[in-house]
Protein backbone atom coordinates (compact mmCIF):
# COMPACT_ATOMS: atom_id res chain seq x y z
CA UNK A 1 0.00 0.00 0.00
CA UNK A 2 1.44 3.31 -0.99
CA UNK A 3 0.66 6.69 0.38
CA UNK A 4 0.80 9.87 -1.60
CA UNK A 5 1.40 13.21 0.03
CA UNK A 6 -0.36 16.08 -1.67
CA UNK A 7 0.82 19.60 -1.15
CA UNK A 8 -1.77 22.37 -1.27
CA UNK A 9 -1.78 26.07 -0.75
CA UNK A 10 -3.48 27.59 2.26
CA UNK A 11 -6.63 28.19 0.20
CA UNK A 12 -6.74 24.51 -0.76
CA UNK A 13 -5.67 25.01 -4.38
CA UNK A 14 -2.87 23.04 -6.03
CA UNK A 15 0.51 24.79 -6.17
CA UNK A 16 1.54 26.29 -9.49
CA UNK A 17 4.83 25.35 -11.16
CA UNK A 18 6.22 28.70 -10.10
CA UNK A 19 5.30 27.95 -6.47
CA UNK A 20 7.11 24.60 -6.71
CA UNK A 21 10.39 26.27 -7.69
CA UNK A 22 12.55 27.16 -4.69
CA UNK A 23 12.99 30.85 -4.19
CA UNK A 24 16.39 32.34 -3.59
CA UNK A 25 16.82 34.58 -0.61
CA UNK A 26 16.94 38.31 -1.19
CA UNK A 27 16.92 39.97 -4.55
CA UNK A 28 20.33 38.86 -5.81
CA UNK A 29 20.41 37.62 -9.41
CA UNK A 30 21.03 33.87 -9.74
CA UNK A 31 24.40 34.26 -11.47
CA UNK A 32 25.67 36.39 -8.58
CA UNK A 33 24.57 33.76 -6.06
CA UNK A 34 26.49 31.08 -7.98
CA UNK A 35 29.50 33.38 -8.27
CA UNK A 36 29.60 34.03 -4.53
CA UNK A 37 29.13 30.31 -3.87
CA UNK A 38 32.08 29.40 -6.10
CA UNK A 39 34.29 32.01 -4.43
CA UNK A 40 33.34 31.06 -0.88
CA UNK A 41 33.79 27.33 -1.49
CA UNK A 42 37.28 27.92 -2.86
CA UNK A 43 38.27 30.41 -0.16
CA UNK A 44 37.21 27.97 2.57
CA UNK A 45 39.13 25.13 0.93
CA UNK A 46 42.16 24.48 3.14
CA UNK A 47 44.26 22.99 0.33
CA UNK A 48 43.64 26.06 -1.84
CA UNK A 49 44.64 28.43 0.97
CA UNK A 50 47.76 26.40 1.75
CA UNK A 51 48.86 26.18 -1.90
CA UNK A 52 48.36 29.94 -2.35
CA UNK A 53 50.34 30.69 0.81
CA UNK A 54 53.13 28.31 -0.20
CA UNK A 55 53.35 29.92 -3.65
CA UNK A 56 53.55 33.39 -2.10
CA UNK A 57 56.35 32.23 0.21
CA UNK A 58 58.23 30.67 -2.74
CA UNK A 59 57.94 33.88 -4.78
CA UNK A 60 59.26 36.04 -1.94
CA UNK A 61 61.99 33.51 -1.08
CA UNK A 62 63.09 33.32 -4.71
CA UNK A 63 63.43 37.10 -4.98
CA UNK A 64 65.27 37.34 -1.65
CA UNK A 65 67.65 34.54 -2.66
CA UNK A 66 68.29 36.18 -6.03
CA UNK A 67 69.06 39.50 -4.31
CA UNK A 68 71.43 37.71 -1.91
CA UNK A 69 73.28 36.05 -4.78
CA UNK A 70 73.52 39.33 -6.71
CA UNK A 71 74.84 41.25 -3.72
CA UNK A 72 77.20 38.56 -2.49
CA UNK A 73 80.82 39.43 -3.20
CA UNK A 74 83.27 36.98 -4.76
CA UNK A 75 86.82 37.27 -3.44
CA UNK A 76 89.40 35.32 -5.43
CA UNK A 77 92.98 34.62 -4.38
CA UNK A 78 95.43 33.95 -7.21
CA UNK A 79 98.95 32.66 -6.57
CA UNK A 80 101.60 34.32 -8.77
CA UNK A 81 105.36 34.01 -9.21
CA UNK A 82 106.26 37.03 -11.35
CA UNK A 83 105.63 40.76 -11.46
CA UNK A 84 103.84 40.36 -14.80
CA UNK A 85 101.36 37.90 -13.26
CA UNK A 86 100.82 40.29 -10.35
CA UNK A 87 99.98 43.07 -12.81
CA UNK A 88 97.48 40.83 -14.63
CA UNK A 89 95.73 40.00 -11.36
CA UNK A 90 95.57 43.69 -10.48
CA UNK A 91 93.97 44.43 -13.86
CA UNK A 92 91.43 41.64 -13.21
CA UNK A 93 90.67 43.19 -9.82
CA UNK A 94 90.04 46.59 -11.41
CA UNK A 95 87.75 45.02 -14.00
CA UNK A 96 85.84 43.04 -11.37
CA UNK A 97 85.23 46.11 -9.23
CA UNK A 98 84.17 48.13 -12.27
CA UNK A 99 81.68 45.54 -13.62
CA UNK A 100 79.47 44.98 -10.59
CA UNK A 101 81.57 46.21 -7.68
CA UNK A 102 81.56 42.96 -5.72
CA UNK A 103 84.28 40.85 -7.39
CA UNK A 104 87.82 41.25 -6.09
CA UNK A 105 91.16 39.59 -6.88
CA UNK A 106 94.12 39.32 -4.55
CA UNK A 107 97.58 38.26 -5.74
CA UNK A 108 99.65 36.07 -3.41
CA UNK A 109 103.31 35.86 -4.38
CA UNK A 110 105.07 32.50 -4.25
CA UNK A 111 108.78 31.77 -4.48
CA UNK A 112 108.45 29.41 -7.44
CA UNK A 113 105.96 27.81 -9.79
CA UNK A 114 105.84 24.70 -7.61
CA UNK A 115 105.19 26.81 -4.53
CA UNK A 116 102.31 28.55 -6.31
CA UNK A 117 100.83 25.20 -7.29
CA UNK A 118 101.21 23.97 -3.70
CA UNK A 119 99.17 26.94 -2.50
CA UNK A 120 96.37 25.89 -4.86
CA UNK A 121 96.64 22.26 -3.78
CA UNK A 122 96.42 23.31 -0.12
CA UNK A 123 93.34 25.43 -1.00
CA UNK A 124 95.11 28.58 0.15
CA UNK A 125 94.64 30.02 -3.35
CA UNK A 126 91.79 29.58 -5.82
CA UNK A 127 94.13 29.39 -8.81
CA UNK A 128 97.72 29.98 -9.88
CA UNK A 129 98.70 32.22 -12.80
CA UNK A 130 102.07 31.12 -14.19
CA UNK A 131 104.19 32.06 -17.19
CA UNK A 132 106.38 29.46 -18.84
CA UNK A 133 109.86 29.88 -20.29
CA UNK A 134 108.48 30.38 -23.82
CA UNK A 135 106.16 33.15 -22.68
CA UNK A 136 103.03 30.98 -22.60
CA UNK A 137 100.61 31.61 -19.73
CA UNK A 138 98.88 28.93 -17.68
CA UNK A 139 96.01 29.22 -15.19
CA UNK A 140 96.01 26.26 -12.79
CA UNK A 141 93.18 25.23 -10.48
CA UNK A 142 92.73 22.40 -8.00
CA UNK A 143 89.66 20.40 -9.07
CA UNK A 144 88.08 23.15 -11.18
CA UNK A 145 88.57 26.76 -12.21
CA UNK A 146 85.73 29.13 -11.38
CA UNK A 147 84.28 30.79 -14.47
CA UNK A 148 84.59 34.19 -12.79
CA UNK A 149 88.35 33.70 -12.45
CA UNK A 150 88.94 32.39 -15.96
CA UNK A 151 86.86 35.09 -17.65
CA UNK A 152 88.23 38.16 -15.85
CA UNK A 153 91.82 36.91 -15.68
CA UNK A 154 91.65 36.04 -19.38
CA UNK A 155 90.41 39.50 -20.30
CA UNK A 156 93.04 41.12 -18.07
CA UNK A 157 95.78 38.99 -19.65
CA UNK A 158 94.70 40.04 -23.14
CA UNK A 159 94.83 43.70 -22.13
CA UNK A 160 98.25 43.26 -20.48
CA UNK A 161 99.80 41.43 -23.44
CA UNK A 162 98.35 43.95 -25.90
CA UNK A 163 99.77 46.85 -23.93
CA UNK A 164 103.18 45.14 -23.60
CA UNK A 165 103.40 44.34 -27.31
CA UNK A 166 102.33 47.86 -28.25
CA UNK A 167 105.03 49.35 -26.02
CA UNK A 168 107.61 47.06 -27.61
CA UNK A 169 106.97 48.60 -31.04
CA UNK A 170 106.72 52.15 -29.74
CA UNK A 171 102.96 52.65 -29.76
CA UNK A 172 99.97 52.19 -27.45
CA UNK A 173 97.15 49.69 -27.22
CA UNK A 174 94.64 52.47 -27.98
CA UNK A 175 96.41 53.31 -31.22
CA UNK A 176 96.59 49.67 -32.26
CA UNK A 177 92.85 49.26 -31.68
CA UNK A 178 91.92 52.59 -33.22
CA UNK A 179 88.93 52.13 -35.54
CA UNK A 180 88.01 48.72 -34.10
CA UNK A 181 85.18 49.99 -31.89
CA UNK A 182 81.94 48.14 -32.55
CA UNK A 183 78.72 49.85 -31.53
CA UNK A 184 75.61 47.70 -31.33
CA UNK A 185 72.19 49.22 -31.95
CA UNK A 186 68.68 47.87 -32.40
CA UNK A 187 66.13 49.17 -34.87
CA UNK A 188 63.38 48.52 -32.32
CA UNK A 189 63.62 48.34 -28.54
CA UNK A 190 66.81 47.97 -26.54
CA UNK A 191 69.04 45.21 -25.23
CA UNK A 192 67.86 45.97 -21.70
CA UNK A 193 64.22 45.60 -22.74
CA UNK A 194 65.02 42.32 -24.49
CA UNK A 195 66.39 40.91 -21.25
CA UNK A 196 63.32 42.14 -19.37
CA UNK A 197 61.05 40.66 -22.04
CA UNK A 198 62.77 37.29 -21.66
CA UNK A 199 62.31 37.29 -17.89
CA UNK A 200 58.77 38.67 -18.06
CA UNK A 201 57.88 36.17 -20.78
CA UNK A 202 58.80 33.30 -18.50
CA UNK A 203 56.87 34.79 -15.56
CA UNK A 204 53.76 35.67 -17.60
CA UNK A 205 53.72 32.27 -19.30
CA UNK A 206 54.14 30.36 -16.05
CA UNK A 207 51.41 32.33 -14.26
CA UNK A 208 49.00 31.97 -17.18
CA UNK A 209 49.74 28.25 -17.45
CA UNK A 210 49.21 27.57 -13.73
CA UNK A 211 46.08 29.72 -13.35
CA UNK A 212 44.46 28.32 -16.50
CA UNK A 213 44.94 24.73 -15.38
CA UNK A 214 44.17 25.17 -11.68
CA UNK A 215 41.01 27.25 -12.03
CA UNK A 216 39.98 25.77 -15.37
CA UNK A 217 40.08 22.25 -13.97
CA UNK A 218 38.16 23.54 -10.94
CA UNK A 219 35.33 24.63 -13.23
CA UNK A 220 35.30 21.33 -15.13
CA UNK A 221 35.43 19.20 -11.98
CA UNK A 222 32.67 21.24 -10.35
CA UNK A 223 30.42 20.68 -13.36
CA UNK A 224 31.20 16.95 -13.45
CA UNK A 225 30.56 16.50 -9.74
CA UNK A 226 27.22 18.32 -9.88
CA UNK A 227 26.25 16.31 -12.94
CA UNK A 228 27.40 12.99 -11.43
CA UNK A 229 25.65 13.62 -8.11
CA UNK A 230 22.55 14.94 -9.92
CA UNK A 231 22.84 18.18 -7.95
CA UNK A 232 22.52 20.10 -11.19
CA UNK A 233 18.97 18.79 -11.58
CA UNK A 234 18.08 20.39 -8.25
CA UNK A 235 19.84 23.62 -9.11
CA UNK A 236 18.06 23.72 -12.47
CA UNK A 237 14.71 23.95 -10.66
CA UNK A 238 15.86 27.11 -8.90
CA UNK A 239 17.95 29.00 -11.48
CA UNK A 240 18.37 28.97 -15.26
CA UNK A 241 21.16 26.73 -16.55
CA UNK A 242 22.88 29.62 -18.33
CA UNK A 243 22.99 31.57 -15.07
CA UNK A 244 24.70 28.58 -13.46
CA UNK A 245 27.34 28.60 -16.18
CA UNK A 246 27.93 32.35 -15.98
CA UNK A 247 28.26 32.19 -12.20
CA UNK A 248 30.86 29.40 -12.35
CA UNK A 249 32.91 31.16 -15.01
CA UNK A 250 32.76 34.53 -13.26
CA UNK A 251 33.53 33.11 -9.80
CA UNK A 252 36.64 31.26 -10.92
CA UNK A 253 37.75 34.23 -13.03
CA UNK A 254 37.60 36.45 -9.96
CA UNK A 255 39.60 33.90 -7.98
CA UNK A 256 42.24 33.68 -10.69
CA UNK A 257 42.56 37.47 -10.98
CA UNK A 258 42.82 37.90 -7.20
CA UNK A 259 45.47 35.21 -6.98
CA UNK A 260 47.51 36.81 -9.77
CA UNK A 261 47.23 40.19 -8.02
CA UNK A 262 48.46 38.62 -4.78
CA UNK A 263 51.44 37.05 -6.51
CA UNK A 264 52.31 40.27 -8.31
CA UNK A 265 51.94 42.36 -5.15
CA UNK A 266 54.15 39.98 -3.17
CA UNK A 267 56.80 40.07 -5.89
CA UNK A 268 56.81 43.89 -6.08
CA UNK A 269 56.99 44.16 -2.29
CA UNK A 270 59.92 41.74 -2.12
CA UNK A 271 61.73 43.57 -4.94
CA UNK A 272 61.39 46.90 -3.16
CA UNK A 273 62.46 45.51 0.23
CA UNK A 274 65.56 43.89 -1.25
CA UNK A 275 66.52 46.97 -3.27
CA UNK A 276 66.37 45.12 -6.60
CA UNK A 277 63.43 47.04 -8.05
CA UNK A 278 65.46 49.22 -10.43
CA UNK A 279 63.70 47.92 -13.55
CA UNK A 280 60.24 47.34 -12.05
CA UNK A 281 59.00 50.61 -13.55
CA UNK A 282 59.47 49.15 -17.02
CA UNK A 283 57.60 45.95 -16.17
CA UNK A 284 54.53 47.51 -14.53
CA UNK A 285 52.88 48.74 -17.79
CA UNK A 286 53.35 45.32 -19.40
CA UNK A 287 51.98 43.69 -16.24
CA UNK A 288 48.85 45.83 -16.49
CA UNK A 289 48.32 44.71 -20.08
CA UNK A 290 48.91 41.12 -18.97
CA UNK A 291 46.12 41.30 -16.39
CA UNK A 292 43.66 42.67 -18.96
CA UNK A 293 44.62 40.12 -21.60
CA UNK A 294 44.58 37.35 -19.00
CA UNK A 295 40.98 38.26 -18.13
CA UNK A 296 39.75 37.82 -21.70
CA UNK A 297 41.91 34.77 -22.34
CA UNK A 298 40.73 33.06 -19.18
CA UNK A 299 37.08 33.75 -20.03
CA UNK A 300 37.59 31.83 -23.27
CA UNK A 301 39.29 28.93 -21.51
CA UNK A 302 36.69 28.93 -18.72
CA UNK A 303 33.87 28.51 -21.24
CA UNK A 304 35.74 25.61 -22.86
CA UNK A 305 36.45 23.96 -19.49
CA UNK A 306 32.76 24.24 -18.51
CA UNK A 307 31.73 22.60 -21.80
CA UNK A 308 34.25 19.79 -21.29
CA UNK A 309 32.85 19.22 -17.81
CA UNK A 310 29.28 19.04 -19.13
CA UNK A 311 30.31 16.49 -21.79
CA UNK A 312 31.99 14.23 -19.22
CA UNK A 313 30.13 11.78 -17.00
CA UNK A 314 32.97 11.30 -14.50
CA UNK A 315 36.25 13.07 -13.68
CA UNK A 316 38.26 10.46 -15.60
CA UNK A 317 36.56 11.54 -18.84
CA UNK A 318 38.23 14.94 -18.60
CA UNK A 319 41.60 13.38 -19.34
CA UNK A 320 40.28 12.14 -22.69
CA UNK A 321 38.54 15.29 -23.94
CA UNK A 322 40.77 18.04 -22.56
CA UNK A 323 43.31 17.87 -25.40
CA UNK A 324 42.05 20.98 -27.27
CA UNK A 325 42.16 23.30 -24.27
CA UNK A 326 45.51 21.91 -23.11
CA UNK A 327 46.89 22.57 -26.60
CA UNK A 328 45.84 26.23 -26.29
CA UNK A 329 47.45 26.54 -22.87
CA UNK A 330 50.68 24.90 -24.02
CA UNK A 331 50.63 27.14 -27.10
CA UNK A 332 50.57 30.23 -24.87
CA UNK A 333 53.37 28.76 -22.76
CA UNK A 334 55.48 28.03 -25.87
CA UNK A 335 54.96 31.53 -27.27
CA UNK A 336 55.92 33.17 -23.99
CA UNK A 337 59.13 31.17 -23.75
CA UNK A 338 60.36 30.93 -27.33
CA UNK A 339 58.45 33.16 -29.78
CA UNK A 340 60.18 36.14 -31.35
CA UNK A 341 60.09 38.32 -34.45
CA UNK A 342 57.18 38.04 -36.85
CA UNK A 343 55.90 34.89 -35.17
CA UNK A 344 55.46 36.82 -31.92
CA UNK A 345 53.64 39.61 -33.79
CA UNK A 346 51.18 37.13 -35.33
CA UNK A 347 50.69 35.33 -32.01
CA UNK A 348 49.83 38.62 -30.30
CA UNK A 349 46.55 38.73 -32.26
CA UNK A 350 45.48 35.12 -31.64
CA UNK A 351 43.02 34.85 -28.71
CA UNK A 352 44.32 33.08 -25.59
CA UNK A 353 47.88 33.07 -26.96
CA UNK A 354 47.75 36.87 -27.11
CA UNK A 355 47.36 36.89 -23.31
CA UNK A 356 51.10 36.27 -23.13
CA UNK A 357 52.36 37.43 -26.54
CA UNK A 358 51.07 41.01 -26.57
CA UNK A 359 52.39 42.00 -23.08
CA UNK A 360 55.81 40.68 -24.13
CA UNK A 361 55.69 42.82 -27.29
CA UNK A 362 54.72 45.88 -25.25
CA UNK A 363 57.76 45.33 -23.05
CA UNK A 364 60.16 44.27 -25.81
CA UNK A 365 59.71 47.08 -28.35
CA UNK A 366 57.63 50.20 -29.05
CA UNK A 367 54.07 49.17 -29.91
CA UNK A 368 51.40 51.53 -31.19
CA UNK A 369 48.40 51.82 -28.85
CA UNK A 370 46.00 50.55 -31.52
CA UNK A 371 47.77 47.17 -31.64
CA UNK A 372 46.98 45.95 -28.09
CA UNK A 373 43.53 47.55 -28.33
CA UNK A 374 42.82 45.67 -31.58
CA UNK A 375 44.09 42.45 -30.01
CA UNK A 376 41.79 43.04 -27.03
CA UNK A 377 38.80 43.55 -29.33
CA UNK A 378 39.59 40.26 -31.09
CA UNK A 379 39.99 38.47 -27.75
CA UNK A 380 36.73 39.98 -26.42
CA UNK A 381 34.84 38.96 -29.56
CA UNK A 382 36.22 35.43 -29.24
CA UNK A 383 35.29 35.31 -25.55
CA UNK A 384 31.69 36.43 -26.23
CA UNK A 385 31.32 33.98 -29.11
CA UNK A 386 32.72 31.03 -27.17
CA UNK A 387 30.67 31.87 -24.07
CA UNK A 388 27.55 31.96 -26.25
CA UNK A 389 28.45 28.67 -27.95
CA UNK A 390 29.52 27.15 -24.63
CA UNK A 391 26.19 28.11 -23.09
CA UNK A 392 24.27 26.26 -25.81
CA UNK A 393 26.36 23.11 -25.43
CA UNK A 394 26.31 23.37 -21.65
CA UNK A 395 22.50 23.61 -21.52
CA UNK A 396 22.17 20.58 -23.78
CA UNK A 397 24.77 18.32 -22.17
CA UNK A 398 24.80 19.08 -18.47
CA UNK A 399 21.43 17.38 -17.82
CA UNK A 400 22.33 14.24 -19.76
CA UNK A 401 23.23 11.18 -17.68
CA UNK A 402 24.95 7.98 -18.74
CA UNK A 403 28.26 7.92 -20.55
CA UNK A 404 30.39 10.77 -21.83
CA UNK A 405 29.12 12.78 -24.78
CA UNK A 406 30.94 13.91 -27.87
CA UNK A 407 30.60 17.48 -29.08
CA UNK A 408 28.62 16.35 -32.13
CA UNK A 409 26.15 14.38 -30.01
CA UNK A 410 25.73 17.27 -27.60
CA UNK A 411 24.86 19.67 -30.41
CA UNK A 412 22.14 17.29 -31.62
CA UNK A 413 20.44 17.13 -28.21
CA UNK A 414 17.30 19.11 -27.60
CA UNK A 415 17.56 22.06 -25.23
Amino acid sequence: MSTETRVKNRDGSAPSPQDARPRSAGTQPPWLIVTLREVMIKVRDRSYAISTLVTLVLIVAGIVFNAFVMNRGDDYIVAVQSDSATTVVQLADEAGRADDGNVTFTAVEAGSDDAAVDLVRAEEADAALLQGAGGAWQLTGNTEIDSGISQLVGEALNAFVLESNAAAVGTTAEQLLSGAELEQTLLEGSAENQLLATIAGFVFSFLFYMASIIFGMAIANSVVEEKQNRVVEILATAIPIRQLLYGKVLGNTILAMVQLALYGGAALLALNLTGTADLVGSIIPASGWFLVFFLFGFLILAAIWAVLGSLASRPEDLNNNSTPVMALIFGALFVGLFASGQFLVIASYIPVVSSVAMPIRVLNSPVALWEPLLSLVIALAAAVALLHLGEKIYRRAVMQGGGALSLRKAMKLEQ
